[in-house]
């Protein structure tokens, strides 16, 4: 039921009136009295009898016999809520659009094509579900994939509410662990993605064997498409996967249509993978093994490092048609709307018209919710969407993807703020299908899930990664600073000159990499270097163009008449120069070459393969025709020296995002970043080794205990409210508090650190004393957020 009282987060029994019998199914709406008010609730479940020996309430009414919650998905958001110490109804609000009754009524028909307007990208429309589930406007989200079981029972205490009892025998909000055909159990936390529990760490190659903690292991019996063969195993070193040519002979290491990958999509082709046919995914070793496990039904799990240049696109297309022509359903979730057209586009090449569906938030309400609907009837078997879509609804979920799962937007942003790729992975846990963890780079997350034996890495070998790789180099090595004692200082030293002129002489376009917006986003005194702040609230100044005066970032009020109070100087100096004021600068040094600009303002999708300067805010980098001739990587120190735990694999995965644009070095493809080439970050965007570099990063968060080696949770409020949540909370004895510390708007935020084996308990805790203060009517809220995607 949709009350925001953690006290009351568990099932309630109603009864159904003969009139109402036919339509009061799982999953559809209703409308309750509950407490003297008309809430809106799903029905869960339908019992000839109730545990409750007093007397029972109606249901007010049938809002419509749409079966939009399948249980399923009901006992994924249950184990979700549980994880992240929320209400299931919160998670519902999230995976269930609301309702448009209009489209709802008409008839059922597949869609015949997923055009959709452009979004900018980033933006926080992709996600659609959370309003109320009553109102008759939608949005897209997900819904029901039929022929599971009922899902999220709960204990029950008969004065909460007369008349009206939750079921009895259960703690609130627990969810059984379940066995599955990985031989493991499921837990609150979802998959076993670390070492906190024995059974974590059990995992299932491609042919169905188990995987122990110490690693897959392929038993002689395994056939010869296992992706768990010693040809897709092994952490990545510095030197690169090493797989030996007496892998399995899926493993093939060559390219199987004989050329390169264009940059972005523009190569590889998107055709589909049909007979003994792999297309690219034969670059990997491995690759085969994984779609004739997806073909066969078989739940293999992989964390997949594809190759630069590679159509990621087709290649995810190509893994959905192996797992759809197996008879089962995929789910695909992208970080934003840009990525989301090249996925609708390739699934419609590979899958043909009427297969899938896009959820986007670009259409109206109607189309959105008619979208919605052919999923959650199973008119497709495949849906890909941005962050909303990891609830997306298919029959028989065979696959779940993710790509690119360390970007930010994949992070939801409201209660219980979940992550998409920990849904992602306990629906994958929970139905014991196949999971795809894909992109550029690998978070520690990817990592961890390789290192426990729950995934298997799918990546080319050193020699066909030379072959789609660009030349990298930095600035700041010893050859380049014997040619030009500059290039430790110079913002553009002598070498990004160079490679850029060389691109453009060539005929292709060069992207340029500018960590931030706008044109000088930070200004100094010219003469003292004093930082220029707001005479009226000291918010720092910058300066919009050329000829603008100073504008306070904080209260937007001009300065026209600065003069520093340090010293009294009028003269003013860049401290960080943006994307408008590189863009500039630029134009100026190759007169002879247009120079575009992607960011905020406006994103560019794709330029032509034609001499250009292209520059671009990290995530919004255009794809060229024919690939980069020169990428040029900007202000390193802006990205590597942010506040932030994951600075350097946001770094590493920005860098690489980008660099995948690029020509391979054969046909003339060169990225130079502007850094010091000792920095294991620069050392391994030289070597395109995301492996090494977060198995490193793993490493070292393991020695210092930050996640994902251990469990944390945020508790932010005011100080008053914080002390006496923790002052309620029976907290796990193995609990670390970390804190407080100051927060936004004059709270405070208090840190919780477990082992990774203690997130079930602390979350039980946390929603236990959630429940106590609601229940006493505590007047001040405290946030609560497990696994925060910020932690300082």
């Amino acid at each position: 039921m949709d009350v925001p009282l953690a006290h009351l987060d568990r099932p309630f029994d109603y009864l159904v009136a003969a009139a109402d019998d036919e339509a009061a199914q799982p999953g559809v709406r209703v409308r309750v009295r509950f407490a003297g008010q008309l809430v809106s609730g799903f029905l869960l479940e339908r019992a000839e009898s109730s545990p409750h020996g007093g007397k029972l309430a109606y249901l007010d009414r049938v809002v419509s016999p749409e079966r939009v919650l399948d249980p399923e998905i009901a006992r994924a958001a249950r184990a979700v809520a549980d994880r992240y110490a929320g209400n299931l109804y919160d998670v519902l609000r999230l995976a269930v659009p609301p309702r448009h009754a209009r489209v709802e009524a008409q008839p059922s028909k597949a869609p015949k094509n997923n055009d959709h307007p452009s979004l900018a990208d980033g933006s926080d429309e992709s996600d659609v579900a959370g309003h109320d589930a009553d109102t008759e406007v939608v949005d897209d989200a997900d819904e029901l994939a039929a022929g599971s079981r009922a899902a999220a029972e709960g204990s029950g205490d008969a004065d909460d509410e007369p008349g009206v009892r939750a079921p009895e025998g259960s703690e609130p909000g627990a969810v059984a662990p379940e066995s599955n055909e990985l031989g493991g159990s499921v837990g609150p936390d979802g998959p076993g993605a670390g070492p906190e529990g024995a059974d974590d760490s059990v995992s299932s190659d491609a042919s169905g064997g188990s995987v122990g903690p110490d690693g897959p292991g392929a038993g002689p019996e395994g056939a010869d498409d296992s992706v768990s063969s010693d040809a897709s195993g092994g952490s990545v070193g510095p030197d690169g996967p090493g797989a030996g040519p007496e892998g399995a002979d899926d493993s093939v290491s060559s390219d199987a249509s004989g050329g390169s990958a264009g940059p972005g999509g523009s190569g590889g082709g998107g055709g589909s993978v049909r007979g003994d046919g792999f297309g690219r995914w034969g670059q990997y070793v491995a690759g085969p093994a994984f779609l004739r496990a997806l073909a066969d039904g078989r739940n293999a799990r992989a964390v997949w490092g594809a190759l630069p240049g590679e159509d990621w696109a087709a290649r995810i297309a190509e893994a959905a048609e192996a797992t759809a022509r197996g008879g089962r359903g995929v789910v695909i979730v992208v970080a934003d709307a840009r990525d989301l057209e090249r996925v609708d586009r390739a699934l419609g090449a590979v899958l043909g018209p009427g297969r899938h569906v896009a959820l986007n938030a670009a259409l109206g309400p109607a189309e959105r919710y008619r979208r919605f609907l052919a999923a959650s009837r199973h008119q497709v078997p495949v849906v890909v969407g941005t962050r909303a879509a990891m609830w997306a609804p298919v029959a028989e979920l065979g696959l779940v993807v993710i790509w690119d799962d360390g970007d930010d937007l994949h992070a939801e942003p409201r209660s219980p703020y979940p992550h998409a790729r920990e849904v992602l992975l306990t629906r994958a846990q929970l139905a014991g299908c196949a999971a795809l963890v894909g992109g550029f780079a690998r978070t520690g997350e990817g990592q961890l899930l390789l290192e426990t034996g729950w995934a298997r890495e799918i990546s080319a070998t050193r020699d066909v990664l030379r072959r789609h790789a660009p030349a990298i180099a930095p600035t700041g090595d010893d050859p380049q600073m014997a040619r030009d004692p500059a290039a430790a200082t110079a913002r553009l030293p002598s070498l990004v000159w160079e490679t850029a002129r060389q691109a453009l002489k060539t005929g292709a376009p060069v992207l340029v990499q500018v960590p931030r917006r706008g044109y000088l986003p930070s200004i100094a005194c010219n003469d003292c270097r004093t930082p220029a702040r707001c005479p009226q609230c000291s918010g720092p100044l910058g300066l919009h163009g050329a000829r603008e005066v100073p504008v306070c970032h904080w209260c937007g009020r001009a300065a026209a008449a600065y003069a520093c109070p340090a010293c009294g100087g009028r003269r003013l100096r860049a401290s960080i120069t943006g994307a408008k004021r590189t863009a500039e600068e630029l134009g100026r040094a190759f007169p002879g070459s247009p120079v575009r600009t992607s960011g905020r303002d406006e994103i560019l999708d794709s330029v032509p393969g034609e001499p250009a300067v292209v520059v671009a805010t990290p995530g919004a980098e255009p794809v060229a025709e024919g690939g980069y001739g020169a990428v040029l990587l900007l202000d390193a120190w802006a990205l590597l020296t942010r506040a932030d735990l994951r600075a350097a694999e946001e770094t590493m995965r920005r860098w690489l995002n980008a660099a995948a644009l690029a020509k391979p070095a054969a046909a003339g493809g060169r990225v130079v970043v502007v850094a010091d080439g000792s920095l294991a970050t620069v050392q391994a965007l030289i070597r395109w080794d995301p492996a090494w570099f977060a198995s490193r990063e793993l490493a070292e968060r393991r020695e210092l205990a930050f996640p994902p080696a251990s469990r944390m949770a945020s508790l932010t409020g005011k100080a008053e409210a914080v002390a006496d949540f923790l002052a309620i909370a029976k907290l796990p004895s193995d609990t670390e508090l970390l804190g407080p510390v100051p927060a936004d708007e004059e709270q405070e935020r208090m840190l919780l650190r477990v082992p990774r084996s203690g997130l079930a308990p602390l979350a039980k805790a946390l929603h236990e004393a959630a429940a106590v203060r609601s229940a006493k009517k505590a007047p001040l809220t405290v946030r609560i957020e497990i696994d925060p995607s910020a932690l300082f």
